[in-house]
């Protein structure tokens, strides 16, 4: 099924998106407030129930309805039959993930500036969804992060389950508010436009900050990846690309200004894997020829220290590959020089 920019598609007057009342998970909460980025969609209207007969009178439905068709708007990931996934991913996609893929390159172009056909808007769009939407897809259809074999006999040492997202956007299912007495008259309050004085209201409220927490989140992501993480891709294959100079075996990456290397030193390392002639020598073992050290200074100024970190075994792994000295470990300067047995 095509994955084009369906924004393309839409008219210009004010839409109404709806979704399903009730219990709200991160996905749709997410999915309505990705959908509200496009300037299309930024004057929509929301309308949270079940009733099929409501829900025929929106734009644009998500999750909920039993029905997945970009054609007439429909983004719904609870059929028996649904089993769509991200372009060259195996986690079937929550409403989440669906909005994302067909919108997700028109919204980066819209917030970003870049062109929607452009690589730059292609690497965000991969980014995105590897490192955030993906994530939230397999949580809502119950995916574990590992196949259950490889899990059956570990015990957490603590619970980390209360910091997630989604468990956060869970808590917001929670009314803790205080209701009036019996015969005193409330004032009605409006978020967003939603009226705030009937239970449903209220729930619909706090849907919306659920949908901003998700949202919000998912905003400073694309502002990091797209101000830090993408311009320093090709510092770091310049770096990447050099280290021969450093040294015979290519072990030390040198940058001459700080620089956010360890995501992609992992993606060169991976892609040129499988041809030895970016190594010295065809005998010698991969592991060898891996990048083990990344020396850069602290800061862009001239009289900036330096810094050396030893590579970590994987992206998110606190093991090198090959640690530093342990008797070197909280030495500065002089006493450095002296334990390594070199000057300056």
């Amino acid at each position: 099924m095509s994955t084009s920019p369906a924004s393309k598609r839409l008219k210009t007057s004010p839409l109404l998106i709806g979704t399903h009342n009730g219990h709200f998970h991160a996905d749709e909460a997410l999915a309505v407030y990705l959908l509200r980025l496009l300037p299309t969609y930024s004057p929509s209207t929301l309308l949270r129930t079940r009733d099929p007969s409501l829900l025929s009178t929106c734009h644009t439905v998500v999750d909920v309805g039993g029905e997945y068709d970009p054609a007439i708007n429909r983004y719904d990931h609870h059929q028996r039959t649904f089993n769509t996934t991200f372009p060259n991913r195996t986690t079937k996609l929550s409403s989440a993930g669906l909005v994302y893929m067909h919108f997700g390159k028109s919204i980066i172009a819209h917030r970003t500036g870049l062109d929607p056909a452009a690589e730059d808007t292609s690497l965000l769009y991969r980014k995105l969804y590897t490192e955030f939407i993906e994530a939230i897809d397999a949580n809502d259809n119950g995916i574990s992060v590992y196949p259950p074999s490889e899990t059956a006999n570990l015990t957490k040492r603590f619970n980390d389950s209360g910091i997630t997202l989604s468990s956060l956007v869970s808590d917001l299912n929670n009314d803790f508010s205080i209701s009036a007495p019996p015969n005193e008259e409330t004032e009605t309050e409006t978020t967003n436009g939603v009226s705030t004085s009937t239970p449903q209201a209220e729930e619909d409220a706090r849907f919306l900050a659920a949908s901003e927490l998700m949202g919000k989140t998912f905003l400073r992501k694309l502002t990091a990846y797209h101000s830090t993480w993408l311009p320093a891709r090709s510092t770091v294959l310049k770096a990447y690309e050099s280290r021969f100079d450093n040294d015979p075996l290519g072990r030390i990456l040198v940058f001459r200004e700080p620089t956010a290397w360890k995501d992609h030193l992992y993606t060169f390392e991976s892609s040129s894997s499988s041809s030895s002639s970016s190594y010295p020598s065809e005998k010698q073992p991969q592991q060898q020829n891996q990048v083990l050290y990344v020396l850069y200074p602290e800061s862009a100024s001239q009289e900036s220290r330096w810094r050396i970190q030893a590579v970590p075994i994987g992206k998110d792994s606190f093991v090198s590959r090959k640690a530093l000295p342990e008797e070197w470990r909280g030495l500065r300067d002089e006493e450095l020089s002296e334990m390594a047995g070199m000057e300056g």
